[in-house]
């Protein structure tokens, strides 16, 4: 048992931060910029929490975080009530939010000056692998470091591996989620052929999704496309444009050519433009199949 604590309780950090309570039996304690949240997870697990991510890290010795995007991740960690001021010597923060490589670099290179460990660990699995503790978590940092952490992070992955140096586990989400956009665009383009041809899309997919085109995409969203509905499910559009966006620039640096990338992109803009933030990333299918 540790004591732990996890700060940011989105649709991701809410079910991990109770694994590693319920499961992994470790003391933890959570922050959550809406205190209200924090409450009902204390409520429904046990544990504590605390006002701010300096209070929530104070005696722990390892901090899990997953935030918003990198300027969420410096407001957490950076600052007098950050949590990089309450940890002490030793002690690792591991970030789960899904950043650039560039603020993964800069708060491992401060962690590190006060005697801190650093892992940058984007996951992979969406809100259903979070709850089943069946995540994919790509890592950057050092060895020791990640061999100290690993255990903490096992309780609710599925595979957790050390890609490389600091910055490593967040270039490697880019490729998962260029890898991502790619796929579903063109199970989109696939199934919407295959209702304007008027095919049975269910004995479509029985045959194909046992044969080269098979992907996690087509087994857990064909039916939401052939059905054209994406609300209240799944990985949202706005999300996805984060994460691509991210990808996008660090590609214009190491000189990446990212032409699908860019047009997934673009139509996950038209998405949006039609209401559609918050609607499944597969939701491509809306563009092809709704004037």
């Amino acid at each position: 048992m540790a004591k732990v604590a996890f700060l940011g309780l989105g649709v991701m950090g809410y079910p991990m931060a109770g694994h590693l309570l319920k499961k992994g039996g470790h003391e933890v304690t959570v922050y959550n910029r809406s205190a209200a949240k924090a409450q009902a997870w204390v409520k429904e697990y046990g544990g504590k929490s605390a006002p701010t991510p300096k209070e929530a890290a104070q005696g722990c010795e390892f901090v899990m975080m997953c935030v918003g995007n990198d300027n969420d991740v410096r407001s957490v960690v950076f600052g007098d009530a950050g949590v990089l001021a309450g940890m002490k010597k030793g002690a690792i923060l591991v970030d789960h939010t899904t950043a650039s490589a560039i603020v993964a670099r800069e708060v491992h290179a401060k962690a590190k000056a006060m005697g801190l460990g650093f892992v940058d660990a984007p996951v992979s699995g969406g809100q259903a692998g979070a709850v089943n503790g069946q995540l994919g978590i790509m890592c950057g940092g050092e060895q020791a470091d990640f061999d100290k952490a690993k255990p903490v992070i096992d309780v609710y992955a599925k595979m957790a591996s050390l890609i490389g140096a600091p910055g490593a586990g967040q270039l490697t989400k880019m490729v998962n989620q260029v890898a991502i956009a790619g796929l579903l665009q063109g199970l989109a383009e696939g199934l919407a052929f295959a209702k304007r041809a008027g095919l049975d899309v269910e004995k479509v997919i029985g045959v194909i999704s046992k044969g080269a085109a098979q992907s996690w995409q087509m087994e857990n969203r064909w039916k939401q496309m052939n059905e054209v509905k994406f609300d209240g499910f799944g990985f949202a559009v706005e999300w996805m444009r984060k994460d691509l966006g991210i990808a996008l620039e660090e590609g214009k640096k190491n000189g990446s050519r990212m032409p699908v990338t860019a047009l997934v992109d673009q139509c996950y803009a038209h998405i949006q433009a039609r209401g559609g933030s918050r609607w499944d990333t597969s939701s491509l299918m809306h563009l092809l199949m709704k004037d």
